[in-house]
């Protein structure tokens, strides 16, 4: 349990809770691949590290490659840290995107109806900051591509019921 001070006890069960070494609430369970808790003890995925402040284009490219394995809870906490880092005039266009990656999580984990909303919410998030700042493209991101993207994708999710593949609906998000 790098990183936290977890209560979780031999038999399985915790008390109290969680926390972290500034004493945040911060659960020590092990995720699966879409972010989902698993029991204490199970092997998991290797979280993303949190507060880490990287340059825009370093974070379109290691979102882009936890998108392409099929980690899109992943991704979402890279977008998180530049929303929550970056500059204010850019907060929308980060959460957009963390919004997207997001609703392909529900997507992969079978929330229809929640992963149909946070993809078209995404959606119009990014579109709506691109057109009021100007940029169709920033840091190579695509925004009319990634709105089509979520679009096409909530269509899909709501027609078909089921989870989705997140590695085999990874956005493009710079168009490549």
């Amino acid at each position: 349990m790098s990183g936290t001070s977890g209560t979780a006890q031999d038999d399985g069960t915790t008390r109290g809770r969680d926390r972290d070494e500034e004493g945040r609430a911060r659960s020590a369970r092990p995720r699966d691949g879409l972010g989902r808790p698993l029991p204490y003890g199970a092997p998991g995925v290797e979280r993303q590290p949190e507060g880490v402040v990287r340059a825009p284009e370093d974070t379109v490219v290691e979102a882009q490659a936890l998108l392409d394995a099929g980690k899109p809870f992943h991704a979402h906490e890279v977008f998180e840290d530049a929303w929550k880092s970056g500059p204010d005039e850019e907060r929308a266009l980060w959460r957009g995107l963390a919004q997207l990656a997001v609703g392909l999580t529900h997507s992969a984990r079978g929330n229809v109806k929640g992963g149909a909303l946070l993809l078209r919410r995404g959606a119009g998030a990014v579109e709506e900051w691109g057109a009021g700042s100007g940029r169709r493209r920033p840091y190579g991101v695509d925004l009319a591509g990634v709105g089509a993207w979520a679009r096409r994708l909530a269509g899909v999710v709501e027609r078909e019921g089921h989870a989705v593949d997140a590695g085999v609906w990874a956005p493009r998000l710079r168009g490549d």
